[in-house]
């Protein structure tokens, strides 16, 4: 069985998005800096695309990037929102299903959608919740050498034992921690 992982860019300073995050700024102002990594790093983009079997995500991520995506995160890819206002599922342009539904209920049934595939979490709120619950296995960040001096903190009051399990350089840092 595949893992958990959240896999995200974050800034020098701990920020997942820029400030003033909005629709027509899903990533807040110098957010979408962050992502610059994978127009270079293409092998370690490529590596985390073939491992993703279904995707975990935040409501307020589904919310703003359900436009930009087209559809869901990866073509073709069930991912699963976590809400509290659950609703009939929702097929994307690009033939991924998003299924609306609470934590725990949303990682069992992404974990059984991904199979021998990762299960890959987006959106710094629902980390928090994952990593509180015990349900995080990995964390996969890749370290954009920008400070972005506020906006969306990834683990703002969030407490964990992480090992280091692997690193590597490029335009990004990029570090794998097993929780422990």
């Amino acid at each position: 069985m595949g893992k958990v992982v959240l896999d995200v860019s974050v800034s020098l300073d701990g920020f997942a998005a820029g400030p003033r995050v909005r629709p027509e700024e899903p990533m807040g102002d110098g957010g979408e800096r962050l992502h610059e990594w994978m127009a270079t790093d293409v092998a370690v983009r490529a590596a985390t695309d073939a491992r993703v079997g279904a995707a975990v995500i935040g409501r307020r991520t589904f919310d703003l990037g359900l436009k930009p995506w087209g559809g869901t995160p990866w073509p073709g890819v069930p991912s699963f929102v976590v809400t509290h206002r659950v609703r009939a599922d929702l097929v994307g342009d690009n033939g991924g299903t998003f299924a609306f539904d609470g934590l725990e209920s949303a990682v069992r049934r992404a974990r059984a959608a991904a199979g021998d595939k990762d299960v890959l979490v987006l959106g710094p709120d629902v980390a928090r919740q994952l990593l509180a619950a015990g349900l995080l296995d990995e964390l996969h960040l890749h370290l954009a050498p920008i400070l972005l001096g506020g906006g969306t903190p990834l683990f703002a009051d969030s407490h964990a034992e992480l090992i280091q399990t692997d690193s590597a350089t490029g335009s990004a840092t990029h570090v794998r921690y097993r929780v422990a």
